[in-house]
């Protein structure tokens, strides 16, 4: 780096070139210290986003960088100077977020803002004022019970899966999206709302329901008639994983002979708590469930080796409520051969969501994947079939007869 000469060395140059050259350092060191403050602040900001590198080959690649809002503009003048009636910036943006994640036709990503992204994590975890519904879309936009909670005022009133709801208080759901028919269903404790069902393609039921604080634990455990461990799961949330593994420990404990998972109108949840309620059953490195971006696997999920229940004869029953994270346990548990099912074909939701924070609070819940099970097989509106079908009739649910229960009783007998 010097050009100098060790016989005619100056010290006095020497001391000068080096306290440059040390100057010029502590400069560059400065200005990379700021880039990499700059970035993390930006990261921190959510205006940088870091992926994974299978999620930079995204299906949507020849899209631009960034939409020509120019055309947006015009309808917001439009609005703005003709539109007879009170409107609020914050409106209007959060109409736009909302119309840009209705406008990908997938029922399952969805904008919430930071009021409804609070509502939906609440209910996640079974904590709301609601009447205790999970709802969907069918691919013609009705809206639709996936399954009422257990215990829940839907439940108890007789909603049932695959209910349509037309009417919410008499205001049409006719192109309503799941997000706003939630915010008009839920409200505080004690007051009521009315939903008008059509069941079947012909049938009208009108339902006035009140609403309660729902706080329910996912997982209700009791040991049946024969020493056979009942384990009912209502839906995988944060409390699954803890509830589940201490209902396993005290089924070895008890050496049950068999064991029902009852998953019947379970509409889904947390991914976490299906691989960690898979493992139950499942040895360790098993495979639960891949994921696949078009045709490519960016995500594989295996047991984690806490098998505790690993050769104890098992039924899941499952119905037409069945969905996401239940059926992800279901066609794990049935393709390794841990399980027998009984019932009715599950929902068939196969998709994988991820949950993306903004800075202010709101949410977008996106479709990131499709999930294939063990076999290989994708569910998505297919559902997954039992090995035996039993239907549950109104006349058994009347009668106070759970003949599907029954059966998974019956066939452990056996076995």
């Amino acid at each position: 780096m010097f050009d100098v000469k060790w016989k005619k060395i100056n010290i006095k140059s020497l001391i000068n070139v080096i306290k440059k050259h040390l100057l010029i350092f502590e400069i560059v060191n400065v200005i990379v210290i700021l880039l990499v403050f700059d970035i993390g602040y930006q990261i921190g900001q959510g205006n940088i986003s870091i992926s994974l590198p299978w999620q930079t080959k995204s299906l949507n690649s020849s899209l631009p960088n960034k939409l020509n809002y120019s055309t947006v503009n015009q309808v917001y003048q439009a609005l703005k100077n003709n539109y007879d009636g009170k409107m609020t910036e914050t409106e209007l943006l959060n109409g736009i977020k909302h119309g840009l994640a209705a406008a990908v036709n997938d029922p399952y990503t969805v904008y919430f803002t930071a009021s409804e992204a609070k509502q939906f994590n609440n209910q996640l975890n079974e904590a709301f004022s609601g009447i205790g519904a999970e709802l969907g879309q069918t691919k013609s936009g009705d809206l639709e019970v996936i399954a009422p909670i257990k215990g829940s005022p839907a439940a108890k009133v007789g909603l049932k899966p695959l209910d349509i709801i037309t009417k919410i208080n008499g205001q049409s759901t006719h192109n309503m999206t799941i997000t706003k028919a939630v915010s008009l269903i839920r409200g505080k404790a004690n007051t009521k709302v009315t939903l008008q069902i059509l069941r079947g393609k012909t049938k009208l039921l009108n339902f006035t329901i009140t609403r309660q604080n729902i706080v329910i634990p996912s997982v209700n455990t009791k040991i049946l008639k024969g020493n056979i461990g009942y384990m009912e799961i209502s839906t995988f949330a944060n409390d699954t994983s803890s509830l589940a593994t201490k209902a396993a420990i005290m089924f070895k404990k008890d050496h049950v002979k068999g064991i029902i998972l009852d998953l019947r109108n379970d509409p889904g949840g947390l991914l976490s708590a299906a691989i960690n309620v898979s493992s139950l059953w499942l040895p360790q490195n098993q495979l639960i469930l891949q994921e696949k971006r078009g045709n490519t696997v960016v995500a594989s999920y295996y047991a984690l080796g806490n098998d505790i229940l690993h050769g104890i004869p098992t039924v899941v029953l499952i119905n037409s409520g069945s969905a996401s994270a239940a059926e992800i346990t279901t066609g794990a548990l049935h393709d390794h051969g841990d399980a027998y099912v009984i019932g009715q074909r599950s929902f068939g939701k196969g998709v994988v969501q991820q949950l993306i924070n903004f800075p202010n609070g709101s949410q977008l819940k996106v479709t990131i994947a499709s999930w294939y099970r063990p076999n290989g097989q994708d569910i998505n509106h297919k559902g997954i079939q039992p090995d035996k079908v039993v239907p549950l009739t109104l006349q058994d649910i009347k009668a106070g007869k759970d003949v599907q229960l029954q059966a998974a009783e019956s066939y452990l007998a056996s076995h």
